[in-house]
């Protein structure tokens, strides 16, 4: 919602100035805002459809929601780096004289701030969840943070030295920056739509809480992948075959608990193995079809 208004009031009041001023890096910046307004909307509805529990059509819930939204996001700056290029080049080839320079400057500090603020409540949010739908927003808005020094600091030249261009460079740098911020974002989306493995250093704490408890050892056909808010992993662990069903349930359960103590959204499943005795099963993706990383993980 913070990143719906910012983008509702940055559309407005560049668009209001860039009408006075005519400056192009004001109106790169002013359109980059207007798709900001538009991913930030498409952001908004798919993180609340993306923490909607799981139904009878999506046992796995509908984290992937937020996957789309940044695949959305990255094409809208796409979008508007190819305006915004197409542009700039026109203003190199004809420069035109700016009009209402102290206006386009004020306006590009008070977005540059509106901007800083949102980025740290974002940060703050993904300390909390690791959406990816709001990382890929604060990725864009990262990018925009820059691109509105830029844009600054291009008409602010153009002000102080008379030099035309300057404002076109800054506009053509900014179509740089978006296109740099475009690409994270994709490979971000692509991640979670791939259900790519977990960062080392997460699959290495799972095992390090799973086999905290003695009687679970050996993990391995460790499987993670990050679903929205959610991350869904399964395991296989080594237990003492003489354990009694009811001891070696009470022990899985104390694991699954431990996990959730530091993964609180995470779904997971754990299968004992008796050690030493169990026999190859697993179907696609059995441990033979799995290679070397991922069988024994601890």
């Amino acid at each position: 919602m913070a990143s719906v208004g910012v983008a509702a009031v940055l559309v407005t009041l560049k668009g209001a100035v860039w009408l006075a001023s005519g400056s192009v890096a004001l109106l790169a910046s002013a359109a980059d805002s207007g798709l900001d307004l538009l991913a930030s909307l498409v952001t908004f509805f798919a993180v609340r459809y993306a923490a909607a529990p799981p139904d009878a059509e999506h046992r796995f819930g509908h984290g992937k929601a937020e996957a789309f939204a940044s695949l959305i996001q990255g094409g809208l700056v796409f979008a508007s780096a190819a305006l915004i290029g197409r542009e700039a080049i026109h203003n190199l080839l004809q420069p035109h004289e700016l009009h209402q320079e102290g206006w386009a400057v004020a306006v590009m500090a008070v977005s540059t701030v509106m901007t800083g603020l949102l980025i740290a409540a974002q940060t703050q949010v993904l300390k909390r969840t690791a959406s990816v739908a709001v990382a890929g927003d604060r990725a864009h808005y990262a990018t925009d943070l820059a691109s509105n020094a830029v844009a600054l600091l291009g008409i602010g030249a153009s002000v102080l030295f008379g030099w035309g261009n300057l404002d076109a460079i800054a506009a053509l740098i900014i179509t740089v920056l978006l296109l740099w911020g475009a690409v994270s974002v994709f490979r971000q989306a692509a991640n979670q739509l791939m259900d790519r493995e977990l960062p080392d250093d997460d699959r290495a704490r799972i095992v390090h809480l799973v086999t905290a408890d003695p009687l679970l050892t050996d993990v391995h056909q460790l499987r993670t992948r990050a679903s929205g808010p959610y991350i869904h992993m399964q395991m296989h662990v080594d237990m003492d075959p003489s354990l009694s069903l009811e001891v070696a349930h009470s022990a899985i359960v104390a694991a699954e608990k431990r996990v959730l103590a530091e993964f609180p959204r995470a779904d997971i499943i754990i299968h004992p193995d008796p050690r030493g005795a169990a026999e190859p099963h697993g179907g696609a993706f059995a441990e033979t079809a799995l290679g070397k990383r991922g069988l024994n993980e601890g």
